[in-house]
């Protein structure tokens, strides 16, 4: 079994704010092996962004913070570095893209200065050697003819070619990590098909690790080896991606596969649909944060939020009642 680079347990994020304390991340726990590729999905606003970014500690200090929790990345706790440690790892050891090309870029440094940038801070090349090195990786992420785009600047790339130049800059340093943070989502869908075959060429090539997010279950399809289902900052289902769509057991998860389109016998079917609205994350959920919204809610559900089991080998869900068994049988357990 491939060694861990990264594991995370029971991380906690709060927003305070005017209105209140937000409850973004709620005790999230997973790992990562060498190699491996991790997706981690769930609609908007359900934590998967901000818990990367209390990973790399890039969220804002007010008003967010950080309350408890471990990142250990290869045996240090990445929460507990001090401020030039963790600039450190950033981009030389875990590279992170954003997820809208559009505007990750600094729209008034050319495209060539911002990918040469972390490698003449990181690794100390000179000037001429960061710009040899940026050609190459340009080239290698599909930029035809790299050395004359050097000193173009990002409006004069095309949105695929903006989102190509920011993963050859996450690559410059040579990471352990890649994070990438829904980097399709602003592009249509033939770039998008291109930039994940990328992706997955360049972690077979580089034998890095990913942690892709996304909310789009089809696209995690493809990529991923196991996945991770957020809901309200919760983590409501984890398991190997084949056993999750073969037999999904969280009725969260089961909506959002519902939800996709299909090619096979389900053709002239309508999609399902998760009735109701995403929860309010001013207040801390002391319930199942699904279920206002879950089909089949029993009376304990009110009564307490809760915690993941095992439901089969690397299968485990927060949820109290297992939906291939009766709902009476699942309400005497509870």
């Amino acid at each position: 079994m491939a060694p861990k680079v990264l594991e995370v347990k029971n991380l906690v994020t709060r927003f305070h704010t005017p209105e209140g304390v937000v409850h973004a991340v709620n005790g999230v726990s997973f790992d990562l092996s060498e190699g491996e590729t991790l997706g981690i999905v769930g609609e908007s606003g359900c934590g998967k962004s901000v818990t990367m970014l209390s990973v790399l500690r890039l969220i804002p200090e007010p008003p967010g913070r950080i309350e408890s929790g471990e990142a250990n990345f290869l045996g240090r706790d990445l929460l507990k570095m001090s401020r030039e440690e963790i600039r450190y790892v950033r981009g030389a050891q875990i590279a992170m893209v954003f997820q809208d090309p559009m505007t990750s870029l600094n729209p008034v440094i050319t495209v060539g200065k911002q990918v040469a940038e972390p490698m003449i801070e990181h690794q100390g090349m000179t000037e001429a050697q960061a710009k040899e090195r940026t050609t190459e990786l340009l080239t290698m992420v599909g930029i035809p003819d790299a050395a004359d785009r050097l000193d173009d600047f990002p409006h004069q790339f095309s949105g695929g070619m903006r989102q190509r130049a920011m993963i050859a800059m996450s690559l410059s340093c040579n990471p352990q990590i890649l994070i990438a943070d829904e980097p399709t989502t602003a592009l249509d869908v033939t770039i998008q098909a291109q930039i994940i075959d990328l992706v997955k060429e360049l972690r077979d090539r580089l034998g890095m690790a990913i942690i892709w997010i996304t909310h789009d279950l089809g696209i995690i399809a493809g990529i991923a080896e196991r996945v991770v289902v957020m809901y309200a900052g919760y983590v409501v289902e984890h398991a190997l991606v084949k056993d999750l769509y073969a037999n999904p057991r969280h009725p969260y998860t089961i909506g959002l596969l519902g939800s996709l389109p299909r090619v096979d016998g389900r053709h002239g079917k309508r999609l399902a649909n998760i009735d109701g609205r995403p929860p309010d994350l001013l207040q801390e959920a002391h319930w199942c944060p699904f279920a206002p919204r879950c089909a089949h809610v029993i009376e304990h559900c009110w009564a307490e939020n809760p915690k993941l089991r095992a439901v089969g080998t690397d299968h485990t869900i927060a949820c109290w009642v297992d939906v291939e068994k009766p709902v009476k049988e699942v309400a005497a357990r509870g």
